[in-house]
């Protein structure tokens, strides 16, 4: 066995522990993304992080800044304080940088946003019911979840994903998976050395793996040209225009992460459900960017690190806490 304590928080990793890790991270992200000057911007946008540059011209809640503690309302001074404090204590933020997936039209919309739809065009309780029955039911046909089991859990308007979350999306999304091809020829040759009476079910296998690779490299070109263009098109300050009325929903912050077609943009919120009622966000949008004629489609979403958004100010929402327990006990 290795005796070696694995290092904790609280002790400082050694040289060697730090190269080996920092290899291994390498390793594993360029398994996923094209070579690259490191990976901080690819995670960096996947987070839906702006930093620099991405943040002139913007308020400090607009670029989420006090989700990250990065700014304080009970101290300062600062420059921007006084407009800052107003619209957090008085104001609405109808405007946040958020992280956006772009995608072709033709391309199926996976299951997160899919169930994000759902909820916001029926209602939590008539998309649970809808989510439960369509996506919940197992092979006998009965839900395989039901709304006691959640434990009070409210699926949140958007999907809530991590930035390891998102870059696996991407690499499916883009066919960066490793092929099963060789894989199923190598099991076959070991299950069955002499072939025999497996031959004809080895050859069906062999016909599954390349169909499946010939699917992967459809998905491969069909991304590389989806990266090409938003290199292009996807520029600082070009408008994210909704084809069904011709209005402008956002503005791009920051271009695609290296091997992604994930963006940084400041999005209006009640075009993403977020904000208000009147308007929802649907899985079947379509958009212009820039000055391109070319239809997308734009699917949101939210970074773990987001808190609970309220849909009547646009900012972190603020739990009441119940005094009438220790009201009770105050009268003991």
């Amino acid at each position: 066995g290795n005796d070696r304590q694995s290092s904790s928080p609280s002790q400082p990793q050694t040289r060697p522990e730090r190269e080996l890790r920092q290899k291994t991270f390498e390793t594993l992200m360029n398994n996923h993304f094209p070579p690259a000057p490191g990976t901080y911007r690819v995670l960096r946008t996947l987070s839906g992080i702006a930093e620099g540059s991405e943040l002139a011209t913007r308020t400090a809640l607009e670029c989420n800044l006090e989700f990250l503690n990065a700014i304080s309302f009970s101290k300062g001074c600062y420059l921007g304080q006084e407009l800052t404090a107003r619209s957090q204590f008085t104001g609405v933020v109808r405007k946040r940088i958020v992280p956006v997936m772009v995608v072709g039209t033709e391309m199926e919309v996976l299951r997160p946003w899919v169930m994000a739809s759902v909820i916001q065009e029926m209602g939590l309780e008539g998309g649970l019911d809808k989510i439960l029955g369509d996506f919940g039911a197992g092979e006998d046909g009965e839900k395989g979840k039901t709304k006691l089991e959640l434990g009070g859990y409210v699926p949140p308007p958007l999907p809530k994903i991590s930035s390891a979350g998102a870059g696996g999306i991407v690499a499916i999304m883009m066919g960066s998976v490793p092929t099963t091809a060789s894989s199923t020829t190598a099991e076959s040759e070991t299950s069955n050395p002499q072939g025999g009476e497996n031959v004809e079910e080895d050859e069906e296998q062999d016909l599954e793996a390349k169909q499946r690779e010939e699917e992967l490299q459809k998905m491969r070109l069909a991304g590389e040209s989806l990266q090409k263009e938003l290199a292009e098109l996807a520029e600082p300050g070009a408008s994210i225009v909704d084809k069904r009325d011709g209005k402008t929903i956002g503005k791009i912050v920051a271009p695609p992460a290296p091997g992604t077609t994930v963006l940084l943009a400041q999005m209006r919120l009640d075009r993403l459900g977020l904000l208000g009622d009147k308007e929802k966000w649907s899985r079947t949008n379509r958009i212009l960017i820039g000055d391109s004629t070319k239809e997308y489609r734009y699917l949101p979403y939210l970074p773990l690190w987001w808190p609970e958004i309220d849909p009547e100010t646009g900012k972190e929402k603020v739990v009441e806490e119940e005094e009438d327990g220790e009201e009770e006990l105050d009268d003991l």
